[in-house]
C-alpha cells in the first residue's frame, strides 16, 4: 500500500509533478490523500482519471481520501466521482483496501 499526500492546489502548473508521482507509485493499492488540496482544475481531473484507468488496467486499487467540498463538487460536476472510492481519513481507506 502506498500513500500519496498532495499539498496545495493541483493546477496546470503542478499537474505534471502530480502525474509523475502517480506514475512512480507501483504498489497494488494507492491512496491519494487530498486533505491538503484546496482545489483541483481540469488538468488534475484528467490526471486522476488517467491514474484510475492505469490502476484498473494493472489490477491495482486506487482510492481518494480527505476531499473537501470544493474538490467533491468538481468531481461531481465533471461526472467522474463514480469512478473513485472516497474516504474521510487515511485510516478508513487503509481498513477498506487491505
Amino acid at each position: 500500500m502506498q500513500i500519496l499526500a498532495v499539498k496545495g492546489a493541483i493546477t496546470s502548473t503542478t499537474s505534471p509533478q502530480f502525474q509523475e508521482a502517480i506514475s512512480a507509485a507501483t504498489a497494488p493499492r494507492l491512496i491519494i490523500d487530498l486533505t491538503e488540496a484546496p482545489s483541483l482544475d481540469s488538468m488534475a481531473i484528467g490526471t486522476l482519471v488517467r491514474a484510475y484507468v492505469s490502476c484498473q488496467k494493472a489490477g491495482r486499487k486506487l482510492v481518494l481520501v480527505g476531499l473537501n467540498y470544493r474538490v467533491k463538487n468538481v468531481l461531481q460536476i465533471t461526472g467522474v466521482d463514480p469512478l473513485f472510492e472516497t474516504y474521510a481519513s487515511i485510516s478508513e481507506a487503509q481498513a477498506s483496501v487491505i
